[in-house]
């Protein structure tokens, strides 16, 4: 006697079914599969680099020291705080200059709004390290901005210099993730529900008030998605300090660049990518939790 025969009895899933179940699986396996290969496959070797003793010369033997970790930790503290605050800082401006602009594409772009994104992201269709030397040179000491200021306003010294300093630094940061601070905005702007702030206006809320009450609140998962995108790539970042900095405003990007590139120094070079993902993965937890991502996404 069959499920169907009996009363009261439920048909099982069937081929249909279970095929029905595995797709999401199917399609979970590609990017699982990336993952774990050019992700998880090198972290597990760069952590066993970082317990290891040894030279590129003499081979490296895995002997469970810290003693990569403690050098870490005691002789780079400078270029941490200098990750955290720049990378802090970019993350601000960012927002502040991000922000009213998804605005005004997602409520004022009318038919341009296709222009206005294409506009922000046309910057990624010219390489990371070019548009960083186009702001060295729009910086230096007699760039188009510079030049204007000292000789022909006077306003500045001629011995005033932008370049070598965390201004240029934070600027050229700035400049370069402010794209991934602009897309989540627009996308959480754009789900808003314009006639929720109408109804504030209608109910004697002032535009500030109908802003800080109606969008703000709405907006916060951009706003949350967009620092994440912004703080995180902003905190291992080198190229900016390297071509707009100094060897005073080095950030930790640059000393593992340096162990790992130049030095070979394989154990402290991977111990400091360790100190630098725990960091971010301590601050984002704080963050999550100072903003209420499950009120956010709930």
């Amino acid at each position: 006697m069959t499920a169907a025969t009996v009363p009261g009895a439920r048909p099982g899933p069937g081929l249909r079914g279970r095929l029905g179940r595995g797709v999401p699986y199917l399609l979970l396996a590609p990017g699982l599969f990336w993952l774990t290969v050019f992700y998880l496959i090198p972290a597990i070797q760069m952590f066993t680099y970082s317990i290891s003793t040894g030279s590129v010369e003499t081979g490296y033997s895995i002997h469970l020291s810290a003693d990569a970790y403690i050098e870490g930790l005691s002789k780079f503290g400078k270029q941490f705080l200098n990750s955290i605050i720049y990378g802090g800082l970019a993350t601000i401006l960012t927002l502040a200059i991000g922000f009213p602009v998804a605005y005004t594409i997602a409520f004022r772009g009318g038919k341009y709004k296709n222009m206005l994104l294409f506009l922000v992201i046309a910057p990624f269709f010219t390489s990371f390290l070019i548009r960083t030397i186009s702001w060295k040179i729009l910086l230096g000491d007699e760039g188009p901005i510079l030049a204007v200021l000292k000789h022909n306003l006077g306003i500045l010294p001629g011995t005033f210099s932008v370049l070598g300093t965390p201004v240029a630094q934070v600027f050229g940061i700035t400049y370069n993730f402010l794209p991934f601070m602009i897309l989540p905005l627009y996308v959480a702007l754009e789900k808003i529900d314009f006639r929720l702030i109408e109804a504030a206006e209608d109910l004697y809320a002032n535009r500030a008030a109908a802003f800080r009450r109606v969008t703000l609140p709405l907006a916060l998962p951009g706003v949350f998605a967009g620092t994440l995108l912004t703080f995180i790539p902003a905190m291992g970042d080198y190229i900016n300090a390297e071509l707009l900095g100094s060897p005073g405003t080095r950030m930790i990007g640059n000393v593992i660049q340096n162990r790992l590139l130049v030095q070979n120094d394989y154990p402290v070079g991977s111990a400091l990518s360790f100190i630098l993902m725990a960091a971010i993965l301590v601050a984002v937890a704080l963050y999550a939790r100072l903003l209420g991502t499950e009120q956010l996404t709930g």
